[in-house]
């Protein structure tokens, strides 16, 4: 049996942390130091995209094995604890999209359904598949209008829960749309098919993505900087088509985030192998494999404290309160991992999942 690769774990953890504090700023508020802005806007959409990569890779991971011998019993097995895993996420986001419309759970699930359907399509199959989900986006949105539903001035989904308008929501323009955010568990899924025990590929993988990272980001910029010519109005449509936003997310925008995800990834294996021992390294482990359990309880418990303290203020809270309220919950979540692992194998909601999907 392979070891367990544990930079893996830690790339989970940094994601979740990453998301925690975009959702944080998002809902609490983020007026005041223009730095502090500037620096944490790099996990906006990025942090869920190494998320959902993440999870494509895991998907990855539980098959090779079946897949490499051929074991169409054992495969059927692990596509149906898929499916099941697929429809408890898919419950259990919808379960609470109420109080958080950002939820990423309900997406997530489908994103594994269709993942099964090209479990054994080969690996060119597999990138194909993920491109032409991107480019299909951009195409969409030329017949579609992007903002109907949406109010974004209260980022609220007017008729959410109607059947056309849910549909809409969550094959065209929520907040991870199937169209184009598939794309990024299948990356995962690939990655995860590569030898990620193989030191001289991981370190490849990080110097290539990295590179392309900073390619997209900087030609992004000069792009808009270029084309808009100084003129304020022109640069905010610009930044729409050829900015890394997550919403729309086009095509620039999901390259970006293939690439920091892949990049994140690889640099946390590299680490993770070099520093095993570390603590910060083992106590990121730790939370990593409580990562859904962190992902909910960011929602009902870190958002939750703030609505029974102060609700009045949600939205107009500082940047610097959110952010240190992130990190706040974050370490959080991070003792509590750590103490929890030594009594337990798996988080709370992990559990549950094995418990009802096995």
């Amino acid at each position: 049996m392979k070891k367990r690769i544990i930079g893996i774990d830690v790339a989970r953890a940094l994601a979740v942390i990453g998301m925690i504090i975009v959702n944080f700023k998002m809902v609490f508020g983020q007026n005041g130091s223009g730095w502090i802005k500037s620096i944490t806007s790099v996990f906006d959409g990025k942090a869920a995209a190494t998320f959902v990569v993440l999870a494509g890779l895991g998907l990855a991971l539980m098959t090779n094995l079946a897949i490499k011998d051929n074991d169409q019993t054992k495969l059927k097995k692990i596509k149906a604890k898929i499916t099941k895993r697929a429809l408890f996420l898919f419950i259990i986001g919808i379960s609470y999209t109420a109080i958080w419309p950002a939820d990423i759970l309900h997406f997530y699930g489908l994103y594994m359904v269709i993942t099964i359907l090209l479990l054994t399509s080969s690996e060119k199959i597999i990138l194909t598949s993920a491109i032409s989900i991107i480019i299909a986006f951009p195409i969409l949105i030329i017949f579609w209008n992007y903002e109907t539903g949406w109010n974004f001035n209260t980022l609220e989904y007017l008729d959410f829960w109607t059947i056309k308008g849910f549909m809409r929501n969550l094959i065209f323009n929520g907040f991870h749309p199937i169209i184009p955010w598939t794309a990024f568990m299948l990356f995962g899924y690939w990655f995860g098919k590569q030898n990620l025990n193989n030191d001289k590929y991981i370190r490849k993988t990080f110097s290539v993505s990295i590179l392309v990272f900073i390619f997209i980001q900087t030609l992004s910029n000069l792009s808009i900087s270029f084309l808009s010519e100084g003129n304020q109005n022109t640069a905010k449509i610009l930044t729409e088509i050829l900015g890394t936003n997550p919403m729309p997310p086009l095509p620039v925008y999901m390259f970006s985030g293939i690439s920091i995800a892949f990049t994140t990834i690889s640099v946390c294996i590299i680490m993770a192998k070099r520093f095993e021992k570390n603590i910060i390294i083992k106590a990121l482990t730790e939370t990593g494999q409580l990562a859904l359990t962190f992902y909910v309880a960011h929602v009902i418990i870190g958002m939750g404290i703030i609505e029974v303290i102060n609700s009045s203020k949600i939205g107009k809270f500082s940047i610097e309160f959110s952010v240190a309220y992130a990190l706040g919950f974050s370490l959080f979540c991070i003792l509590f991992a750590i103490i929890w692992r030594n009594y337990k194998k798996l988080g709370p909601l992990e559990w549950i999942i094995r418990k009802v999907t096995d």
